[in-house]
């Protein structure tokens, strides 16, 4: 098949992960994949064109020719599917194919956000679904807020596949020790530094630890500096925070890096604590490294983490926060190895990359 990726860019979020995964699970099997995007971050293009899939970027100067321009490129490219990720793209690639088409149509819901049932715009681009073949949701969650702005939309068309996690990458080491620095239990979180990711409510519930558990913890945040639209103040005023807080040994602020699944098999816990999620990259590829995970009790995450209730938290509520992160720094070594386990059985049982490889090829075949 001749496939197109759609998306808005190729930086380090979530939903471009996956869907560059997905590509190169595709291009494994034989397939011609290309990515088209309309904003320029190059995050994932060497990895890409390592892997021989070409990119091409639409840039305009305004929403309306960004529109056209891809719709004139989809429409004349020949391809015998296009998979979308996120609202505008989605929207777009559905638009383009008014008033028919010849190739397959998916597109995929990323982030389950109640917003989607007050906004105009955003309930707009879900009644533009019934244009597309089938649309996929990361998460049963996002699925019922689809669901619930339309819900004419046809149920067959209608699929939850979980995120794709390369099981031979994110693994846990040979010989799993804890890696703790300065006799600190180490926490990774990565997330972009942007509200939703909530980095100040984890420095709020750091501070209300008490002296003898803040010297057993050390956190360390990954993640991108949004602008354009996207952008807000949270890592500035996340910093200041720290200092003022004087917690600078205990919250370290660190750039993105496509190192993660070697800092996260180095550590001894992984953490996410947003307010939005789909289905969170870090806590599937956490799990499958066999690490405990503490986690914003969110989406579907309490489907597969419900097993030990304390390591999830209310995200708007600091000392719930801290309650789970009091809970994770008291555990001892054999019960952290016993949930880290427990989470790769589930890891390998719900995220296999060659089964949902498959399970979006079903649905691209022409």
């Amino acid at each position: 098949m001749k496939i197109l990726c759609v998306i808005d860019n190729l930086g380090s979020g979530g939903a471009q992960r996956q869907l560059v995964g997905l590509a190169l699970g595709f291009k494994e099997r034989g397939n011609v994949v290309s990515f088209l995007v309309y904003h320029n971050n190059p995050f994932y293009n060497s990895i890409l064109k390592k892997a021989g899939i070409s990119i091409l970027c639409i840039e305009a100067p305004d929403y309306l020719h960004r529109l056209l321009k891809m719709r004139k490129f989809i429409r004349r490219g020949k391809f015998d599917s296009v998979l979308s990720f996120l609202e505008a793209p989605n929207f777009i690639c559905e638009f383009t194919g008014i008033p028919y088409r010849k190739w397959k149509l998916v597109v995929g819901e990323r982030n389950a956000d109640s917003a989607i049932l007050k906004s105009t715009k955003l309930i707009f681009y879900r009644w533009f679904h019934f244009f597309a073949d089938f649309v996929v949701s990361n998460s049963h969650a996002n699925m019922l807020y689809v669901h619930q702005v339309n819900p004419f939309l046809k149920k067959s068309k209608c699929k939850v596949i979980y995120n794709i996690v390369d099981l031979d990458l994110w693994k846990p080491l040979n010989n799993i020790s804890f890696c703790r620095e300065d006799a600190r239990l180490r926490l990774i979180v990565a997330a972009s530094y942007i509200h939703r990711k909530n980095l100040n409510g984890l420095i709020e519930a750091v501070r209300l630890l008490n002296h003898e558990e803040i010297e057993k913890i050390v956190i360390e945040w990954y993640g991108d500096r949004p602008t354009e639209s996207y952008h807000d103040n949270s890592f500035l005023v996340a910093s200041e925070k720290i200092k003022a807080y004087g917690l600078e040994k205990v919250i370290k602020l660190n750039p993105v890096t496509q190192d993660i699944a070697k800092i996260i098999n180095e550590s001894d816990a992984v953490g996410l604590f947003s307010f939005i999620e789909g289905l969170p990259n870090v806590v599937c590829e956490g799990m499958a490294c066999a690490k405990p995970v503490v986690c914003s009790n969110i989406s579907d995450v309490s489907k597969f983490l419900s097993y030990d209730a304390n390591l999830l938290c209310d995200p708007a509520d600091p000392h719930s926060i801290k309650n789970s992160l009091s809970y994770l720094i008291n555990l001892s070594e054999d019960r952290i190895l016993e949930i880290g386990q427990e989470n790769k059985r589930i890891s390998e049982k719900l995220f296999d990359k060659e089964k949902i490889v498959s399970d979006y090829l079903n649905l691209l075949k022409p």
